[in-house]
């Protein structure tokens, strides 16, 4: 028998969860630099070239206070090679491939979608995918409120089953992260708190602009609870 928990009591064990969508104020752009050819010095020439390019653009924009770039790094040149086939079963010359990886954070959306558009038509350049993220004030912020609003909903679902059997109220003996309280489901996996980061970027609209729609991001929380009904 568990501590204060009489032998008449009943114990009720619940999931709460809650989820809540809000809007990004970051966004993480990821470009890669490549460039393939026969000469191993060529292509590493193309792609510090374009690399120096890119990396002044970015330089233009970046205040780690004011935005609109507020962070960024680049990898360093990577040269590697390899020795086609050709469909007859022919191993073909050397092909030498130079590869750069930059990635950017902007907390201004118009200066990221300039930026995107003029990158992106640079040559041996592509933009890659864009990450979109709350500021870590307010994820915590907001992951403070998704957790109590999950633990109010294990409260709701506790006190309906009580009184579905004719009890008056609950009284809460544990909280744990899911899986933690055992004689549970399957853990529905991941942490606690789920950010879900949605990656999206649009096709140009018809005047030829780039356009960049930021997504909305999920903050979720689930917790098991167990109560004491009486």
């Amino acid at each position: 028998m568990r501590e204060g928990v009489a032998m008449t009591d009943t114990i009720i064990t619940v999931r709460g969860e809650f989820s809540a969508w809000y809007p990004a104020e970051r966004a993480t752009v990821w470009a890669a630099i490549s460039f393939d050819g026969p000469s191993r010095e060529d292509v590493f020439a193309r792609a510090t070239e374009a690399a120096e390019t890119l990396r002044s653009s970015i330089t233009a924009l970046h205040d780690a206070e004011k935005g609109p770039v507020t962070w960024w790094s680049s990898e360093s040149v990577r040269v590697f090679s390899d020795r086609p086939w050709s469909q007859d079963g022919a191993q073909l010359p050397l092909v030498f491939h130079a590869a750069i990886g930059f990635r950017v954070k902007f907390s201004g959306f118009e200066a990221l979608a300039g930026w995107v558009e003029q990158s992106s038509v640079l040559d041996g350049v592509s933009i890659t995918s864009v990450d979109w993220a709350l500021t870590d004030a307010t994820r915590n912020a907001v992951t403070t409120e998704v957790r109590s609003r999950s633990v109010k909903d294990a409260v709701t679902k506790a006190t309906v089953f009580a009184q579905s059997i004719g009890l008056g109220s609950v009284s809460a003996i544990a909280l744990a992260d899911p899986g933690m309280l055992g004689e549970q489901g399957p853990s529905s996996g991941g942490s606690p708190e789920q950010f879900r980061m949605m990656k999206s970027m649009s096709a140009a609209d018809a005047s030829g602009s780039l356009e960049l729609k930021p997504e909305e991001i999920e903050v979720a929380s689930v917790v098991d609870a167990r109560f004491v009904a009486r």
